[in-house]
């Protein structure tokens, strides 16, 4: 065997330990690509919640307007039969009972449609939280693979450990939606 083969097969060793050292770091990354993949689907899904419950919202409160409008407008035509000199007393009687009927039906219904407007304002805000956690566990974690990948680049493991713990932060981040009601 010649001096020049024997050195290359050092250096070929050498090397081949060196990145048998760096295969936790190569794995990590990997996990931490997935991570960043499905923090980032979570996080758009829980967007577009809060996106569909502000339009169910807006829609309850044009309805609860709607109905407002037609119960004012009942209103003042009440007010109107009450002044009016009518020669059929007993009709006008008939008239304003059913506008006063409508007048409470849509003073219950109103009470009710409020309530589902403004329960679906804090569904809005709900999902609006998890989504804010969602993207900040999306960025850490996003970090942490970045400074994990310097790791490949200097071959010093203190960016692996920086990386690890920018990464924990991130899921810590996203398993914390678990914690919001």
């Amino acid at each position: 065997m010649e001096a020049d083969e024997a050195q290359k097969l050092q250096e070929h060793a050498e090397h081949g330990a060196h990145e048998s050292t760096l295969r936790p770091v190569a794995f990590t990354m990997s996990v931490l690509a997935v991570l960043v993949a499905v923090t980032t689907v979570l996080g758009h899904r829980t967007h577009t919640q809060a996106i569909l419950f502000q339009n169910q919202a807006t829609d309850q409160w044009n309805e609860y307007q709607a109905h407002k409008i037609r119960s004012y407008d009942t209103s003042l035509m009440e007010d109107l039969l009450r002044v009016t000199t009518i020669s059929d007393k007993a009709a006008a009687a008939k008239i304003a009972n059913d506008y006063a009927e409508h007048e409470k039906k849509w003073a219950e219904e109103l009470g009710q449609q409020q309530k589902q407007a403004e329960a679906l304002e804090q569904k809005v805000e709900q999902a609006e939280a998890r989504a804010d956690r969602f993207d900040l566990g999306e960025a850490l974690l996003e970090i942490g693979l970045v400074i994990t990948s310097v790791t490949l680049l200097t071959r010093s493991r203190i960016y692996w450990y920086l990386g690890l713990v920018f990464s924990v932060l991130g899921v810590a981040s996203a398993a914390s939606v678990l914690l919001l009601k």
